[in-house]
């Protein structure tokens, strides 16, 4: 099923996996965000540094009951985008976040887990009770332009029943005219370290 407003773009011989394995879209999400500044930022310049934090921080999401991972995938081939999203009031158990910050810690380094710690620290404070986040949505630089990341997205969207709609946030300003395009609005801008972080919201839309 898909959302009215967007169109299906993306040429055929593409399929969306609404059960991918935690692996597949983590090596997906670090080729994404390879040059993304929030990340670059935790992670630092290090493919290898990124990849396990992904690794690390879609295995802790995935212990939440309800969260969900799409994968956008080429018939006979692999992933070449993916999103993740959690639900409304969605919380790590302790054991997870233990089991998080120690993984993350081992393959990280200090400075991912405290620049991680702080950037959800407040971003999470400003998110709608009853809002789903999406967590992460990317396509590999490979395939970029092809209209992967709108099929992914509207499907995501039409897939959410939350009433308050889906909240994400983003530190590339260049994203910020690209989600408003998709029915985003700015809720407010916060200052994480050097980041300027824009925290949106789209509302829930009737179906026609």
């Amino acid at each position: 099923m898909t959302d009215p407003q967007f169109p299906d773009t993306a040429p055929h011989g593409l399929e969306i996996d609404d059960c991918p394995p935690v692996d597949a879209c983590a090596r997906v999400l670090a080729d994404a965000f390879a040059r993304e500044s929030a990340t670059s930022w935790i992670c630092g310049g290090s493919s290898t540094t990124r990849e396990n934090w992904f690794d690390a921080t879609l295995r802790a999401d995935a212990s939440i009951p309800g969260s969900r991972r799409y994968a956008l995938t080429e018939v006979g081939g692999g992933p070449i985008a993916a999103a993740v999203l959690t639900p409304p009031g969605a919380r790590l158990s302790a054991a997870a976040q233990a089991q998080w910050a120690a993984r993350a810690l081992a393959r990280c380094g200090p400075r991912s887990v405290q620049r991680t710690l702080r950037y959800l620290d407040l971003t999470e404070a400003v998110a709608p009770d009853s809002a789903w986040t999406l967590e992460f949505i990317g396509v590999v630089p490979a395939a970029a332009g092809r209209g992967a990341g709108r099929r992914l997205l509207a499907r995501l969207l039409a897939d959410t029943p939350a009433a308050a709609g889906i909240y994400l946030t983003t530190a590339d300003p260049g994203n910020v005219a690209l989600y408003q395009h998709f029915g985003f609005v700015t809720l407010r801008h916060l200052s994480v370290g050097p980041l300027n972080v824009a925290t949106m919201l789209r509302r829930r839309t009737s179906r026609p």
